[in-house]
C-alpha cells in the first residue's frame, strides 16, 4: 500500500473501463453492470492506494456510450465521465457532453 501513496494523486489520474465485449460491437453494459464494476475498481484503489486517492481518482466508461445511453449511465455514482469513440463524430455529440448537467 505505502508503495502507492507516495506516488499517486489521486486528481490526476483518470482510469477508463470498457468491456472487452463492448469494444468495436456497438453494445453497451447495461448502467447496472457499468456500476459494479466502476464500483469495484475504486474499492480496490481504496484498499490498495487509500481512501481518499479512491475518491479522487475519475473512473470513466467506454463501452458505446451515445445520447441514448449517455444519461441513464452518467446517474451511475462511480461513474465519473465517459471515454467516447465513434458517438463523438455525430451531431448529437453534445448531448453526451452536456448529459451530466
Amino acid at each position: 500500500k505505502q508503495r502507492y501513496q507516495r506516488r499517486v494523486r489521486g486528481s490526476k489520474v483518470v482510469i477508463a473501463y470498457e468491456p472487452v465485449w463492448a469494444i468495436g460491437t456497438g453494445k453497451v453494459a447495461t448502467p447496472e453492470q457499468a456500476q459494479e464494476v466502476h464500483a469495484k475498481i475504486r474499492n480496490w484503489l481504496s484498499e490498495n492506494v487509500s481512501s481518499d486517492v479512491a475518491g479522487s481518482v475519475r473512473i470513466i466508461y467506454g463501452g458505446s456510450v451515445n445520447a441514448g445511453n449517455c444519461g441513464d449511465l452518467s446517474l451511475q455514482r462511480d461513474i465519473d465521465g465517459f471515454l467516447v469513440g465513434g458517438a463523438s463524430l455525430k451531431l448529437d455529440f453534445i448531448q453526451i457532453i452536456n448529459c451530466q448537467q
